[in-house]
């Protein structure tokens, strides 16, 4: 009995101390220390066969060799980059530009293995300004009324024109433009509650307001305009006079979007009766929102100059510019109809269109930084439009379902007393509320100056698929109430919309697998992207350094978050 409780009480010190270590993060020398002080214990003092306290030895050798930068250089890392640098493919610049976009916010702490809830806790709780609010509860609140949205999806196929002249006037499509060039200045978070709230009563009017305020391309514009630019478009953005989308989607290029085939290539050509240097443009884009009625197109292209006669490079690369619709060569293809959902969405072509050079966003400077704008701008866009559309029409699910099982009776008994009605309505309101906190601690993030590129995606997949789940439930309890269409059916064409928001901006199998997966773990990691960079240094011994580090680093992180992860689920 006493050798079996000296053998648990040895057994109990090193598995305990090695759990505490680890848990702890202490460095590795420190490590060594620790664990050295209690082997020397258990030599002295424990009772085990000599052989197996050689055993014990030989493995504490190692670790302690671990501790010699050089030899643990030389003998396993030197080994290990040559096979990881086979391994690992060739990172391009636009899939370097994508993987660095937006900034790294609360997202690292999840990979930390003890997220520190309080720095979560301690950000201050996102609010409206006074004149946000009043914007909400004054010019929003009266354009909600003005909805009919099955006039406008059933008959007209279009917003009425009373309510296109009062989104104009009252500024619904400056929500983001500075109050100097005639916007409103909103806050992230009044946009996303403007949307949320117009998304109650119409998907459509909701996707309609969305698209100016997010990508197209106001915010290209704030971004990476030249002041000229800016003093031109963004009063005009403001106002109405102009009417934007962006261009990006190809028929051969839809997730992968940096295969684009449209060209502009730099050129001398005629403009306004005169020769100057120019681009000439060719394209051929679809499913692109508000196309149809366009005024100025932002457009994403490769750019070319094979003459150099703008400087010394034949291929610039992706680059994003703004073209006039009305310009000869351009037009715009019948609209789509995505699913029942009327929003002005369609394709639009450009043949041989000719453009002066200061067309590109940014000027000549900005030449082959397209790839970088969008990717930085979608790090907040994304977490904007979508997410609060979904949330918005999320609330009218909630809101109808529980007071339609109030009042829609059946054997005698409100349905909504029924246990099977009970569950999907306490499905639709969880998802409400998280689908409506994750939207506005998000927004208050891009508030206080993040682009949080992977929450971001998160918001978008996750609110969209929520978004499904509280549609079938929605359903599902309103029966033949639900799938009737017609003008008092509050449900039907939000839930014809949804799977248009599971599949824009970035589709929720991509945006899942290649932004959550693929760019949280590595950018959001402590030391993924640094052995990755090793892998791409030039100097072969200065990318051993960095990799040794690195690959030390990271086996010493996954060891420490086991032990965080069997610690904290053993304790709860």
């Amino acid at each position: 009995m006493e050798t079996l409780l000296t053998v648990l009480f040895w057994l109990a010190l090193f598995i305990g101390t090695g759990l505490t270590l680890a848990y702890r993060r202490v460095p590795l020398f420190n490590a060594t220390l620790a664990i050295g002080a209690v082997m020397l214990a258990y030599v002295l003092f424990g009772g085990a066969h000599w052989l197996w306290k050689l055993v014990l030895l030989i493995g504490y050798t190692g670790m302690v060799l671990l501790n010699f930068e050089d030899f643990r250089r030389e003998r396993i890392s030197r080994r290990l980059f040559r096979f990881y640098k086979q391994l690992v493919p060739e990172m391009s610049d636009t899939e370097r530009e994508a993987l660095e976009a937006g900034t790294v916010w609360w997202d690292g702490e999840l990979f930390g293995g003890l997220p520190d809830w309080n720095k979560l806790l301690s950000i201050p709780a996102p609010c409206l300004s006074k004149e946000e609010k009043e914007f909400l509860d004054g010019p929003c609140e009266e354009l909600c009324e003005m909805i009919d949205d099955w006039k406008i999806t059933h008959e007209l196929a279009d917003i009425t024109p009373e309510v296109w002249d009062y989104i104009k006037k009252k500024g619904f499509f400056a929500m983001i433009i500075p109050k100097k060039y005639g916007g409103l200045e909103f806050s992230a978070l009044a946009n996303s509650c403007v949307l949320a709230k117009l998304a109650s009563r119409s998907g459509l009017v909701a996707s309609t307001v969305g698209v100016p305020n997010s990508l197209g391309p106001a915010e290209l514009l704030l971004k990476y305009g030249t002041e000229a630019q800016k003093d031109h478009y963004l009063p005009r953005l403001a106002d109405g006079r102009e009417i934007p989308c962006f261009a990006l989607t190809s028929p051969t290029a839809g997730s992968d979007a940096t295969s684009i085939t449209d060209s502009g290539v730099i050129c001398k050509g005629e403009w306004e009766g005169e020769e100057i240097v120019g681009i000439r443009l060719n394209w051929n884009k679809r499913y692109i929102t508000l196309a149809p009625i366009a005024t100025v197109l932002g457009l994403a292209f490769k750019l070319y100059d094979p003459d150099h006669l703008a400087g010394d490079q034949d291929a610039y690369g992706i680059t994003a510019a703004l073209i006039p619709t009305d310009l000869p060569g351009i037009t715009i293809g019948r609209r789509h109809f995505p699913l029942n959902v009327p929003f002005q969405n369609g394709p639009t072509q450009g043949q041989d269109v000719f453009v002066p050079l200061d067309f590109i966003i940014g000027g000549m400077e900005m030449a082959g930084q397209g790839w970088r704008m969008l990717v930085e701008c979608l790090s907040v866009g994304r977490a904007i439009a979508l997410p609060s559309n979904v949330a918005g029409g999320a609330k009218t699910a909630l809101a109808t379902t529980g007071a339609y099982a109030r009042i829609r009776k059946q054997f005698n008994m409100p349905i909504g007393r029924f246990e099977g009605i009970e569950e999907p309505i306490a499905h639709i309101a969880g998802y409400t509320y998280i689908m409506d906190a994750g939207r506005i601690m998000t927004a208050g993030a891009i508030d206080m100056g993040e682009e949080p590129s992977v929450p971001s995606a998160i918001m978008k997949y996750h609110n969209t698929e929520m978004g499904r789940v509280v549609g079938n439930h929605a359903m599902d309890v309103h029966g033949g109430k639900g799938i009737i269409l017609g003008p008092k059916n509050y449900l039907g064409r939000g839930y014809e919309l949804v799977p248009v928001g599971i599949t824009v901006e970035g589709a929720n199998i991509m945006t899942r697998s290649l932004i959550i997966f693929g760019q949280g773990a590595i950018r959001c990691h402590p030391w993924v992207l640094k052995e990755l960079r090793a892998a791409e240094n030039p100097d072969e011994e200065q990318g051993l350094r960095d990799f040794d580090e690195s690959l030390f680093g990271h086996m010493g992180y996954a060891a420490t978050n086991a032990a965080r992860a069997f610690v904290l689920a053993v304790t709860h």
